[in-house]
């Protein structure tokens, strides 16, 4: 399975009252937002994450969540080497002609995007849920997800309401 967050802040205390997240202390935040991203995410699956992953010790979070993590560089990443934006080609992500859909992710929301006008998805951060969908675009930082990561069906879920497109899977189930 693939999921896709964006903007955990562990260890940053002030990120609970800019977004007013629902816990009291940065503490109990860094645990809901583990347990939550281990409830959905299994040991195999792939998490594509989009920046702002951790104000320190991202080796310590890194190592209590399941999954197999890609890290692309956020506002707040200034120490790590990933990169900015990255395009995803999932296997199981076709349009309705059968062709394969792409997917460009970044932490920073664009208005274009590679093959924006041939229905790939653009996925991104750092906006806390304060942008809305432009095209096939959207935030997928859990501050819009309850804290926990999008799977690509729900992604396709999401998109479908952005589009008449229903049904952007290859095989559902």
């Amino acid at each position: 399975m693939i999921y896709f967050s964006a903007d955990r802040h562990f260890n940053h205390k002030n990120i609970l009252k800019y977004c007013n997240r629902p816990w009291s202390t940065i503490e109990e935040m860094n645990e809901g937002i583990i347990e939550r991203h281990n409830s959905k995410v299994n040991p195999g699956d792939t998490v594509y994450d989009l920046g702002d992953f951790a104000f320190s010790n991202h080796k310590q979070f890194l190592s209590r969540l399941n999954g197999n993590i890609i890290r692309i560089k956020g506002s707040h990443d200034r120490d790590m080497k990933s990169p900015r934006m990255l395009v995803i080609r999932p296997e199981e992500l076709l349009d309705e002609y059968g062709n394969q859909r792409s997917i460009t992710l970044c932490h920073y929301s664009m208005r274009t995007w590679e093959t924006s006008h041939y229905g790939s998805f653009h996925l991104f951060g750092h906006s806390h849920g304060n942008l809305e969908p432009y095209g096939l675009s959207f935030d997928v930082g859990v501050d819009c997800w309850n804290y926990y990561p999008a799977s690509l069906d729900e992604i396709c879920e999401k998109m479908a309401t952005l589009n008449p497109i229903v049904d952007f899977r290859k095989n559902k189930g």
